[in-house]
């Protein structure tokens, strides 16, 4: 094994049957400004996808909306055909109008349509694990789970999760069908999400917290985290992903990339062990912004 690898994480069950090495790899960043179009390096990103397995990570986050569907057959073209465990997961339910420019689009048809067109870039026969992208408020959201209900049903998705939701959405989802994971944006800056993550913890559902390196915050030179990351010869982004994975068993970093050295040292953060006290004072420092 690697000295840097996802391993070093701790494993978790998605859906309690599918195990996964905690530090997964978000897959956004391998396309255009804007998250619009092809990279800028396509050479590059394929390169970097091509490292993921070879680091460990075994959960692969990406959604059709990413280019829009640049991300996924990026991925096909690059891991095709998967090693044994790689679990791709990606997300459906957002329409593209433009760079940077994100409407959730929820009608069922159009959901299953998508699923469809995910199965045919990413080259599988089932989506391990499928999650609505955004719940649409202009459609009835059991309309919308529904769909998911009936795409598990026809083995389209093995498993299937939500993004950007509350307790009570991911409550009413339950009654339809199983809830894997939830993805909501969360980092030891951004807490908005305290309650969610523990409701999560307590049912045993993924908590995928996406931008989990958030840009600025309290990084001074005598923050808690720029402390730690001298005392673990780290950087701070790096203490920022060990601080999510010591959050919580069920959290599921995603750090994304387009570049290989870049991939690398977000992997070693798996490797970084915080003290209870450096987890807490952290904590603290970066609030609940």
């Amino acid at each position: 094994m690697n000295e840097v690898n996802a391993s070093k994480a701790g494993r978790f069950m998605l859906g309690g049957e599918v195990g996964v090495n905690r530090l997964g790899f978000g897959a956004m960043r391998v396309t255009g400004p804007g998250v619009w179009g092809p990279p800028e390096d396509p050479e590059e990103c394929l390169a970097t996808l091509r490292d993921v397995p070879e680091l460990g990570i075994d959960l692969i986050d990406t959604a059709d909306s990413y280019g829009p569907l640049v991300s996924e057959p990026m991925i096909a073209e690059a891991l095709y055909p998967y090693p044994d465990g790689l679990v791709i997961a990606t997300k459906g339910g957002q329409a593209r109008p433009g760079p940077n420019r994100w409407v959730p689009l929820g009608r069922p048809e159009y959901l299953i349509q998508q699923v469809q067109m995910s199965l045919r870039l990413l080259r599988v026969e089932q989506i391990a694990l499928w999650q609505l992208h955004r719940i649409d408020p202009k459609v009835p959201r059991d309309e919308q789970f529904g769909a998911i209900r009936q795409m598990l049903d026809e083995g389209l998705i093995r498993l299937a999760g939500l993004s950007e939701v509350g307790i009570e959405e991911i409550e009413a989802a339950r009654k339809v069908f199983p809830v894997a994971s939830v993805q909501n944006r969360y980092s030891f800056t951004y807490r908005q999400h305290e309650a969610v993550l523990d409701h999560c913890e307590a049912h045993g559902i993924a908590f995928i917290p996406w931008r989990p390196i958030e840009g600025g915050g309290p990084t001074n030179d005598d923050s808690p985290l720029a402390a730690a990351a001298r005392r673990h010869h780290a950087t701070p982004a790096q203490v920022a992903i060990a601080w999510l994975l010591k959050r919580s068993p069920v959290v599921l970093p995603i750090p994304g990339t387009s570049k290989r050295a870049h991939l690398v040292e977000n992997v070693a953060a798996a490797g970084i062990e915080l003290s209870q006290e450096e987890f807490e004072a952290i904590g603290r420092a970066g609030g609940r912004g």
